[in-house]
């Protein structure tokens, strides 16, 4: 990429940045690093594009991207019961989208991305998009969030502040910044 494409780019996002400070309502936004181990059964498969959605045990949805590296892919089926691990990302700001993010709701922004030093492994190689996406789940008990994606697809998201339960609601939109490794590992559960 050319220095002038990337002053450019980075004037974009500064200015981006900048009126969306402005416009923010009351309620901050959040962000943390995560490694997430877990098993899910699998709900959704796409073997052109490698994503698996699973279910988890708090019936919590994520979409995530078997890497190239991962073994045996093609025997995954619908149902199955995986273990998985990845690197993830999110930072949510509660506020009302801009023109330009409801024209574009998915924008790509980097191809990769370096984690906190308390957080292993140091670096995290996969995509960071910012979307605007739609509240569709509010699961109190387990302290879940789901959101659907432009694309239809939904990731779980665990909150640690139960006022936040009290601030949103079914349906509202908000602009999500998410980072994800591409799967580090899947296992499959043999039934017994």
């Amino acid at each position: 990429m050319k220095k002038t494409n990337i002053l450019a780019l980075l004037l974009v996002l500064f200015v981006q940045f900048s009126f969306a400070q402005v416009i923010q309502d009351s309620m901050p936004s959040r962000e943390r690093w995560n490694k997430v181990s877990s098993e899910g059964t699998v709900t959704e498969i796409n073997k052109e594009t490698r994503e698996i959605t699973l279910m988890g045990p708090e019936g919590n949805l994520n979409t995530i991207k078997a890497g190239d590296n991962v073994k045996r892919f093609d025997e995954i089926q619908k149902d199955d019961r995986i273990k998985f691990e990845f690197i993830t990302y999110i930072k949510a700001e509660f506020r009302e989208p801009t023109l330009t993010e409801r024209a574009e709701p998915l924008q790509i922004i980097a191809e990769a991305g370096k984690a906190p030093e308390d957080v292993a492994p140091g670096g995290v190689v996969g995509a960071m998009a910012k979307a605007v996406v739609t509240i569709e789940v509010l699961n109190r008990p387990f302290m879940l969030a789901t959101v659907r994606g432009p694309a239809g697809n939904y990731i779980s998201i665990p909150i640690k502040d139960a006022a936040i339960f009290k601030q949103v609601h079914i349906g509202q939109e908000l602009i999500l910044t998410y980072a994800e490794a591409i799967a580090i590992s899947l296992e499959k559960i043999e039934e017994k």
